[in-house]
């Protein structure tokens, strides 16, 4: 499946006095490139579903610079190369209109200090930023590269690719962990659909009709999943209700209702044991629940973290291990593959689907340089 590989330079690692190999110089990606690469992908808008556009200019890119790719049946844009670490991040974006600009920050702001350059737009934290960031690394360093489709609504891509392709060595999942981040653990996702119908009724009846029935299951699933205060948010289920829909059927005999749930899983739990508990409340009507994502938490001691400490404190940062309350296509990829992974990229996460999403251009550079010193290390060893 793979293509052909790169030929490679290498540096010397001060650590351990061995080369490790980089790309051809060659097809080396600028910095200003990489600029235009990233400023290009945020203005093509790529929401879930129509990320064709984006994609194209992803393969464009990886063409310019004499690399292998195609997109795939789903979706994808694979450029295979050395497999010792693959980078990949997702294509797709949430819905939504930032007008794309460059501003230089005028004050130092949770984004960026005085005097540096930003970008808006979305997807440029989560996760174009981190996208551009891995396919220049990825051509730089010689190794394999896929942004997915998906992950925003189904993750078909990361779903279709852990079938489609071999394990890697090593896995980089792009989404905004900040430079100097590095994120080991995701809680697992569980979504389903509760229905219930009752006969219609005058409102002055007593008894609860399909809407309250629905309101007093959710209420009852809150209540077990109660945790106290302390218990950090990682570690305890987080009980959403994120649709609810209901009222007299078109023909007048009955009230119908629909409610749409979410639940995140700590680590500590499995899908199973968090689905019985909310079936354990429903006393009226049914829930059908959709395909879940596993929890996943990575060791801290892996040779993918331990390359990424190193490359963080070679750039003069300190290096931060993050366990995120939400969910990534890196839980499916480590429920498939048995093989050391960590989820990376520039950014600050808390502006995920905000209406003020923006990126810190220096950062983003400074990802690329952290990913192609991780990649180029976990070559060596590979070598």
């Amino acid at each position: 499946m793979n293509g052909g590989e790169p030929t490679a330079t290498a540096r010397t690692d001060p650590e351990t006095n061995t080369d490790v190999a980089t790309g051809d110089d060659d097809t080396a990606v600028s910095l200003e490139s990489a600029r235009d690469l990233l400023i290009d992908l945020v203005s093509t808008p790529s929401p879930s579903w129509e990320e064709a556009a984006a994609a194209e200019v992803l393969v464009a890119f990886f063409d310019e610079h004499d690399r292998e790719v195609w997109v795939d049946d789903v979706g994808n844009v694979r450029a295979p190369a050395d497999d010792a670490v693959l980078l990949t991040s997702h294509v797709d974006t949430v819905p939504g209109e930032i007008p794309v600009r460059v501003e230089t920050v005028d004050t130092d702001d949770e984004v960026a200090n005085a005097g540096e350059d930003v970008l808006w737009g979305r997807g440029s934290v989560d996760a174009t930023g981190p996208l551009a960031a891995m396919a220049v690394a990825a051509v730089n360093a010689g190794v394999s590269f896929v942004g997915v489709a998906g992950e925003e609504t189904d993750s078909r891509g990361a779903r279709h690719l852990v079938t489609d392709r071999d394990v890697p060595e090593a896995v980089v999942n792009g989404e905004p962990s900040g430079v100097d981040g590095i994120t080991l653990g995701y809680r697992g996702f569980l979504a389903g659909t509760y229905v219930a119908t009752s006969e219609s009724g005058h409102t002055s009846r007593p008894e609860p009709n399909a809407i309250q029935q629905a309101i007093r299951w959710w209420s009852a699933v809150e209540d077990a999943f109660d945790e106290e205060d302390y218990e950090p948010v990682f570690e305890q289920v987080t009980a959403k209700p994120v649709s609810l829909e209901g009222g007299t059927s078109d023909d007048g005999l009955s009230v119908e209702a629909t409610l749409e749930a979410q639940l995140r899983i700590p680590p500590n739990l499995d899908a199973d044991s968090v689905r019985e508990t909310a079936e354990a409340a429903l006393e009226v009507g049914t829930i059908s629940w959709k395909e879940t994502i596993p929890p996943v938490m990575e060791s801290p001691r892996t040779t993918v973290a331990r390359a990424f400490r190193v490359a963080i404190r070679d750039q003069g940062g300190k290096p931060r291990l993050l366990r995120k309350t939400g969910t990534s296509d890196m839980n499916i990829y480590a429920s498939a593959w048995d093989c050391p992974m960590v989820t990376y990229g520039p950014g600050n996460s808390a502006l995920d689907h905000a209406p003020d999403e923006r990126l810190s251009l220096s950062a983003f550079e400074r990802s690329i340089g952290i990913l192609e010193d991780v990649a180029g290390r976990l070559r060596g060893e590979a070598a």
